[in-house]
């Protein structure tokens, strides 16, 4: 780390302002269904306490596009902070004004107070500076943990370092850029990375920059039906990024040229009904019907992206190989992700999985617990791997 992090600032006494990524899935009872988020940022939130700090933390939950909305508040992320800290957590009505700072400025060592979501204020998004000044105003040191929303210019990750003497890093922060970096820049080999999800364009700055690191890059998902397209191939219904299929071809070039081994789906399972129970079928990648659509990566395929990770000495996983939220098409990201998870386990390859669906996916498959590391933050990853700075990152203190 080039910045500075928590363990290079004198915290005691000290309320500390902490940007963490709650934004946790809730059920229609607003219960919490997946608390990961709010463990892997336990460290960070122990060791402050621990130096004689008070915490101020700070989230975004969901989508509320600056309005308040009851079903979004933090309160049940509140009360699975105190389960977990085992301390009383207090949580503000806002995020701002005159009753949050009074209960900022009563707060004692050891002392926790969750601000209500971010995102209630549109100011947050927009990175207003007086709204970042009124946070700023309720911390003297800040702490940034909070990977998953670091690839956003906002109030909470960049305008508040413009108004606070200290800023640095968390140990999540530290711990998912330092899996990125040493995967890129010294990566054991072979080095593959798999690369899923949707649309080409999401991926093109990825791609690129994978072609000069790694040694054999897999894509699946949505997108490799646009490769399929840039090929000649006829796709069916599947998935087209259209504008992108020139650039799909090219890179497609650039791959051969620089002798990397990109390998697309040669069979996969299609469908007419995008549906739980639809009637499917696996065929070629070269005999696509017309009126059916790619939803899945066929067994062969599966097996060659299996013994791909097998051997791997580094994986980088972004983006699930087919609609692995119905059962029936998951086979192939599931045959996947159990490989990669033997191939940790058995050979000691490092497997960085992605954040976001790439994370849910493997969870659900059963073999998140083995993966070297799993990425809260898929956007954040998603820069990160496509060479771009992080301006949660870039504002944070230097080291000397």
């Amino acid at each position: 780390m080039t910045k500075k992090t928590i363990d290079d600032i004198d915290v005691a006494g000290k309320r500390v302002l902490v940007r963490v990524d709650f934004n946790v899935p809730l059920d229609g009872d607003h219960n919490i269904t997946d608390d990961a988020r709010i463990r892997a940022a336990l460290p960070t939130l122990w060791q402050l306490l621990e130096k004689g700090a008070s915490l101020v933390l700070m989230s975004h939950l969901g989508r509320p596009k600056g309005e308040y909305r009851p079903g979004l508040s933090l309160e049940p992320v509140a009360k699975a902070i105190h389960n977990h800290l085992g301390t009383t957590v207090q949580l503000a009505p806002d995020c701002i004004g005159e009753e949050t700072r009074e209960m900022a400025r009563d707060l004692s060592p050891g002392n926790v107070l969750l601000l209500e979501n971010l995102r209630f204020h549109a100011e947050e998004e927009a990175n207003d500076a007086s709204f970042a000044k009124q946070l700023a105003a309720l911390g003297v040191v800040y702490v940034n943990d909070a990977f998953g929303a670091a690839h956003r210019a906002h109030a909470s990750t960049e305008g508040i370092t413009h108004h606070i003497t200290e800023s640095v890093a968390g140990y999540l922060m530290g711990k998912e850029l330092q899996y990125l970096k040493e995967a890129l820049d010294e990566p054991a080999r072979p080095f593959v990375a798999i690369l899923g999800g949707a649309k080409v364009g999401d991926k093109i700055e990825v791609i690129e920059n994978f072609l000069d690191k790694v040694d054999s890059l897999l894509i699946g998902g949505g997108m490799a039906y646009t490769f399929l397209k840039a090929q000649g191939k006829q796709i069916g219904l599947s998935l087209l990024d259209e504008g992108a299929v020139n650039t799909a071809g090219q890179l497609l070039a650039k791959a051969a040229t620089k002798g990397v081994d990109l390998q697309l789906p040669t069979d996969c399972v299609v469908v007419q009904k995008l549906e739980s129970g639809a009637e499917q079928k696996v065929v070629s990648t070269d005999e696509i019907p017309e009126d059916w659509e790619g939803v899945d990566i066929g067994p062969k395929t599966s097996s060659a992206f299996a013994e791909s990770v097998s051997s791997a000495g580094t994986v980088v996983w972004n983006g699930p190989l087919g609609v692995f939220e119905i059962d029936d098409f998951a086979h192939g990201t599931n045959a996947v992700a159990q490989a990669l998870e033997q191939a940790t386990w058995e050979s000691g390859a490092v497997s960085i999985i992605g954040g976001g669906d790439t994370a849910a996916a493997v969870a659900k498959a059963g073999a998140a617990q083995r993966m070297t590391h799993m990425s809260t933050g898929g956007g954040a990853s998603l820069e990160c791997l496509g060479g771009r700075a992080l301006p949660g990152v870039d504002a944070l203190d230097d080291k000397q």
